[in-house]
Protein backbone atom coordinates (compact mmCIF):
# COMPACT_ATOMS: atom_id res chain seq x y z
CA UNK A 1 0.00 0.00 0.00
CA UNK A 2 1.44 3.51 -1.24
CA UNK A 3 1.10 6.08 1.07
CA UNK A 4 1.15 8.68 -1.86
CA UNK A 5 -2.43 9.42 -3.32
CA UNK A 6 -2.75 8.44 -6.78
CA UNK A 7 -1.64 11.70 -9.53
CA UNK A 8 -4.07 12.41 -11.95
CA UNK A 9 -3.69 11.16 -15.60
CA UNK A 10 -2.38 13.56 -18.01
CA UNK A 11 -5.90 13.41 -20.12
CA UNK A 12 -7.74 14.51 -16.79
CA UNK A 13 -5.11 17.11 -16.15
CA UNK A 14 -6.66 18.64 -19.42
CA UNK A 15 -10.06 18.31 -18.60
CA UNK A 16 -9.51 19.98 -15.30
CA UNK A 17 -7.57 23.13 -17.00
CA UNK A 18 -10.17 23.44 -19.65
CA UNK A 19 -13.25 23.48 -16.55
CA UNK A 20 -10.78 25.62 -14.54
CA UNK A 21 -11.31 28.29 -17.64
CA UNK A 22 -15.21 27.69 -17.90
CA UNK A 23 -15.00 25.00 -20.59
CA UNK A 24 -18.48 23.02 -19.60
CA UNK A 25 -18.18 20.08 -22.12
CA UNK A 26 -14.94 19.55 -20.62
CA UNK A 27 -16.40 19.53 -17.08
CA UNK A 28 -19.45 17.66 -18.61
CA UNK A 29 -16.98 14.79 -19.59
CA UNK A 30 -15.36 14.97 -15.56
CA UNK A 31 -19.18 14.37 -14.77
CA UNK A 32 -19.63 11.65 -16.85
CA UNK A 33 -17.10 9.60 -16.09
CA UNK A 34 -17.27 10.35 -12.26
CA UNK A 35 -21.35 10.38 -11.99
CA UNK A 36 -22.11 6.58 -11.67
CA UNK A 37 -19.01 5.99 -9.15
CA UNK A 38 -21.08 8.86 -7.44
CA UNK A 39 -24.16 7.91 -6.99
CA UNK A 40 -23.62 4.39 -6.03
CA UNK A 41 -20.72 5.82 -3.26
CA UNK A 42 -23.92 7.98 -2.12
CA UNK A 43 -26.89 5.02 -2.30
CA UNK A 44 -24.51 2.80 0.01
CA UNK A 45 -24.13 6.02 2.54
CA UNK A 46 -28.31 6.37 2.58
CA UNK A 47 -29.79 3.53 0.86
CA UNK A 48 -32.26 5.80 -1.03
CA UNK A 49 -31.62 6.11 -4.76
CA UNK A 50 -33.26 9.43 -5.41
CA UNK A 51 -30.99 10.89 -2.36
CA UNK A 52 -28.42 9.59 -4.16
CA UNK A 53 -29.06 11.05 -7.42
CA UNK A 54 -29.92 14.28 -6.17
CA UNK A 55 -26.65 14.18 -3.65
CA UNK A 56 -24.61 13.21 -6.95
CA UNK A 57 -26.22 16.38 -8.76
CA UNK A 58 -25.15 18.56 -5.97
CA UNK A 59 -21.88 17.60 -5.81
CA UNK A 60 -21.62 18.14 -9.41
CA UNK A 61 -22.74 21.51 -8.51
CA UNK A 62 -20.30 22.35 -5.43
CA UNK A 63 -17.24 21.09 -7.73
CA UNK A 64 -18.14 23.36 -10.73
CA UNK A 65 -18.52 26.03 -8.49
CA UNK A 66 -15.41 25.07 -6.38
CA UNK A 67 -13.21 24.39 -9.45
CA UNK A 68 -11.65 27.57 -9.98
CA UNK A 69 -9.85 26.21 -6.15
CA UNK A 70 -9.30 22.89 -7.11
CA UNK A 71 -6.01 22.37 -6.94
CA UNK A 72 -5.07 18.26 -8.69
CA UNK A 73 -2.30 16.77 -5.49
CA UNK A 74 -5.05 13.68 -5.74
CA UNK A 75 -7.61 12.67 -8.40
CA UNK A 76 -10.59 14.57 -9.75
CA UNK A 77 -12.56 11.02 -8.41
CA UNK A 78 -11.74 11.29 -5.05
CA UNK A 79 -11.98 15.38 -4.68
CA UNK A 80 -15.69 14.86 -6.31
CA UNK A 81 -15.77 12.02 -3.58
CA UNK A 82 -14.92 14.05 -0.72
CA UNK A 83 -17.90 16.57 -1.99
CA UNK A 84 -20.52 13.76 -2.15
CA UNK A 85 -19.85 12.36 1.01
CA UNK A 86 -20.17 15.85 2.80
CA UNK A 87 -23.73 16.18 0.48
CA UNK A 88 -24.38 12.94 1.85
CA UNK A 89 -23.86 13.27 5.34
CA UNK A 90 -25.34 16.93 5.74
CA UNK A 91 -28.81 15.22 3.78
CA UNK A 92 -28.41 12.12 6.82
CA UNK A 93 -28.16 14.10 9.65
CA UNK A 94 -31.43 16.52 8.21
CA UNK A 95 -33.34 13.10 7.56
CA UNK A 96 -32.12 11.25 11.40
CA UNK A 97 -34.82 8.68 10.24
CA UNK A 98 -34.11 5.75 8.96
CA UNK A 99 -34.21 5.79 5.56
CA UNK A 100 -36.45 2.72 3.26
CA UNK A 101 -34.49 0.59 1.33
CA UNK A 102 -35.08 -0.04 -2.41
CA UNK A 103 -35.58 -3.67 -3.10
CA UNK A 104 -33.43 -5.01 -5.73
CA UNK A 105 -34.56 -7.56 -8.40
CA UNK A 106 -33.42 -10.65 -7.83
CA UNK A 107 -30.62 -11.79 -10.31
CA UNK A 108 -30.33 -15.13 -11.85
CA UNK A 109 -28.53 -17.89 -11.11
CA UNK A 110 -27.01 -20.71 -12.31
CA UNK A 111 -28.28 -22.43 -9.13
CA UNK A 112 -32.17 -21.77 -9.10
CA UNK A 113 -34.33 -19.56 -7.66
CA UNK A 114 -34.12 -20.28 -4.17
CA UNK A 115 -30.17 -19.34 -4.46
CA UNK A 116 -31.55 -16.60 -5.99
CA UNK A 117 -33.39 -15.72 -2.87
CA UNK A 118 -31.09 -16.93 -0.46
CA UNK A 119 -28.46 -14.18 -2.12
CA UNK A 120 -31.25 -11.13 -2.50
CA UNK A 121 -32.04 -11.75 1.22
CA UNK A 122 -28.42 -11.93 1.84
CA UNK A 123 -27.35 -8.82 0.57
CA UNK A 124 -30.71 -6.97 1.59
CA UNK A 125 -29.30 -8.33 5.25
CA UNK A 126 -25.89 -6.16 4.49
CA UNK A 127 -27.31 -3.26 3.16
CA UNK A 128 -29.16 -3.09 6.41
CA UNK A 129 -26.30 -3.55 8.74
CA UNK A 130 -24.04 -0.97 6.33
CA UNK A 131 -26.97 1.73 6.96
CA UNK A 132 -27.36 1.16 10.43
CA UNK A 133 -23.93 2.46 11.15
CA UNK A 134 -22.85 5.72 12.13
CA UNK A 135 -22.66 7.88 9.08
CA UNK A 136 -18.80 8.18 9.68
CA UNK A 137 -17.86 4.94 9.73
CA UNK A 138 -21.10 4.25 6.75
CA UNK A 139 -18.32 6.23 4.61
CA UNK A 140 -15.51 4.77 5.31
CA UNK A 141 -16.68 1.28 4.97
CA UNK A 142 -18.59 2.45 1.59
CA UNK A 143 -15.46 3.60 0.46
CA UNK A 144 -13.03 0.61 1.11
CA UNK A 145 -15.48 -2.01 0.41
CA UNK A 146 -17.85 -1.06 -2.62
CA UNK A 147 -15.25 1.57 -4.17
CA UNK A 148 -11.88 -0.49 -3.65
CA UNK A 149 -10.03 2.95 -2.14
CA UNK A 150 -7.18 2.42 -0.36
CA UNK A 151 -6.42 3.99 3.41
CA UNK A 152 -4.58 6.94 2.24
CA UNK A 153 -7.53 7.56 -0.56
CA UNK A 154 -10.25 7.17 1.88
CA UNK A 155 -8.04 9.77 3.66
CA UNK A 156 -7.80 12.02 1.34
CA UNK A 157 -11.22 11.95 0.28
CA UNK A 158 -12.86 12.13 3.57
CA UNK A 159 -10.00 14.93 5.05
CA UNK A 160 -9.23 12.69 8.23
CA UNK A 161 -5.77 11.25 9.02
CA UNK A 162 -5.02 7.22 8.14
CA UNK A 163 -5.24 5.97 11.74
CA UNK A 164 -8.78 7.71 12.12
CA UNK A 165 -10.12 5.49 8.89
CA UNK A 166 -8.11 2.69 10.38
CA UNK A 167 -10.31 2.89 13.89
CA UNK A 168 -13.45 3.94 11.38
CA UNK A 169 -13.05 0.37 9.63
CA UNK A 170 -12.04 -1.50 12.67
CA UNK A 171 -15.18 -0.16 13.98
CA UNK A 172 -17.82 -0.56 11.25
CA UNK A 173 -16.34 -4.27 10.81
CA UNK A 174 -16.55 -5.23 14.40
CA UNK A 175 -20.22 -3.79 14.25
CA UNK A 176 -20.96 -5.27 11.10
CA UNK A 177 -19.70 -8.81 12.21
CA UNK A 178 -22.13 -8.41 15.22
CA UNK A 179 -24.79 -7.11 13.56
CA UNK A 180 -24.75 -10.14 10.80
CA UNK A 181 -23.74 -13.14 13.27
CA UNK A 182 -27.33 -14.20 14.09
CA UNK A 183 -28.29 -14.37 10.34
CA UNK A 184 -25.03 -16.02 9.36
CA UNK A 185 -25.38 -18.43 12.03
CA UNK A 186 -29.08 -19.26 10.37
CA UNK A 187 -27.39 -20.41 7.27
Amino acid sequence: MSNRPAQPADAELELIAQSQQGDRRAFGELVRLNREGVINVVYRMCGNVNLAEDAAQEAFVRAWKHLPNYRPRSSFRNWVYRIATNVALDALRRERETMDIDVLPLTTSDEGPEAAVEEAERGEQVRRAVLALPPASRAVITLREYEGFSYREIADTLDIPIGTVMSRLNYARSKLRQTLAPYLEAL
